[in-house]
């Protein structure tokens, strides 16, 4: 394969994820833009659930993934397109099985948003703690810095079998995606789950751990913000406007 043709797979593989990730974006805002800051399922069955939180990890993830996504477009010959399409398919329905936990979550919390403002608050606490505390973790290393330096999973994905090598490299970097970013996720139970504001700026940390130069140390301050608001969230509810029913539009 020439250089310029391995640049040019590399972009329409990295292409591929933005476009859906553009297209996410511009649904979520169509469909939840403005609406208040709740916790709980917002009254959707399990499978629309689980269509909503699919959107809103492609929205959130791919931009990120993008980089990973143009370096394994460049693995790989004839069929490109269909093939980066199958990896991207792979790689959210690693997602969409996460939002079967985050569905029974959020259908716990939203019995909890119902109590007195004081238990929204111990659970609030306790949200932001567990985030903060898995930021910290080596296991959060070592799944960031699968994310971080992906060359390592290129050369393992290029010994899987060609027929089911772009299924297996886009769910098997969705699990250490997910591995890396579950506790920032987390954090939309305290926000609110269609708070397209904490969703941005959650994007938006979830983009600087994997890209930027110091991201590792991003998911530290990330992680030690967590704490802090942890302590901070008894004395201010309004910090978790999803547990304690602080009225916050979501955009």
């Amino acid at each position: 394969m020439s250089g310029p043709a391995t640049v040019r797979s590399g972009a329409a593989g990295a292409g591929l994820l933005l476009v859906v990730a553009a297209g996410a974006w511009v649904w979520l805002v169509s469909r939840w833009g403005g609406m208040p800051a709740t916790t709980g399922t917002m009254g959707l069955g399990l499978a629309a659930f689980l269509a909503a939180w699919t959107l809103m990890m492609a929205a959130m993830m791919l931009p990120a993934t993008a980089p990973v996504a143009a370096l394994y477009a460049r693995t790989i010959t004839g069929h490109r397109t269909s093939r980066m399409a199958v990896f991207t398919v792979a790689y959210l329905l690693v997602w969409a099985a996460a939002g079967l936990p985050a569905y029974a979550l959020a259908a716990g919390l939203g019995r909890v948003a119902r109590l007195p403002p004081a238990a929204g608050t111990a659970v609030a606490a306790a949200v932001f703690a567990i985030s903060g505390l898995y930021q910290l973790t080596p296991l959060k290393d070592r799944c960031l810095a699968k994310c971080r330096s992906p060359i390592g999973l290129m050369l393992r994905y290029a010994s899987y079998p060609r027929s089911s090598r772009d299924l297996r490299a886009g769910a098997h970097h969705g699990a250490f995606c997910l591995g890396c970013c579950w506790s920032l996720m987390l954090l939309l139970a305290a926000f609110g789950v269609m708070n397209l504001w904490a969703m941005l700026i959650l994007a938006a940390m979830i983009t600087a751990e994997k890209l930027a130069p110091l991201g590792r140390l991003v998911a530290r301050a990330v992680g030690t913000a967590s704490l802090v608001l942890a302590v901070a969230v008894i004395w201010v509810p309004a910090l978790a406007p999803g547990l304690t029913r602080s009225g916050m539009t979501g955009m």
